[in-house]
């Protein structure tokens, strides 16, 4: 089905009306250095925690075809439930969730503490850096309007 009702239409390119700013946003996050399989996975679950289709979509994509299964992209929406993914990838959704509701009650202590015991503080910082990257994308395509278009 093909929704093109006013709310799912694009508002503004803000790659072709903001060429320099949006290629300086590419970079930064091009230049995160994190495994591709646990970066998609924070990709999926912030995007999925705003609402982002465009973002959502984008990333089930990649993670499929750098070798993610669809079991657990399924199952991403309820990691905590799930038995399929490890402790270390439990962590790192976690502190992903933490970050992207950031607002609502801080970063809290338990899961920070959690990220650092588990994540050496070089890859920690690339995690930090990998989420606020997708929530400044989600921000990006959700107020603008991005779509998906077959």
């Amino acid at each position: 089905m093909n929704i093109t009702t006013a709310e799912h239409r694009e508002r503004i390119s803000i790659k072709r009306e903001a060429v320099v700013a949006y290629r300086a946003m590419a970079a930064f996050d091009r230049s995160i250095e994190l495994d591709p399989a646990l970066r998609e996975l924070v990709k999926i679950r912030a995007s999925q925690l705003n609402g982002c289709a465009y973002c959502i979509d984008l990333h089930t994509h990649a993670a499929r075809t750098a070798g993610e299964s669809e079991q657990r992209i399924y199952a991403l929406a309820a990691w905590r439930e799930s038995p399929l993914f490890t402790p270390r990838e439990r962590t790192a959704l976690e502190l992903t969730e933490a970050i992207t509701t950031i607002g609502v009650h801080g970063l809290p202590d338990a899961a920070y503490h959690s990220a650092a015991a588990e994540f050496p503080p070089g890859e920690l910082a690339n995690l930090i850096l990998a989420i606020t990257a997708i929530n400044a994308w989600n921000r990006i395509a959700v107020s603008s309007g991005m779509t998906n278009r077959p």
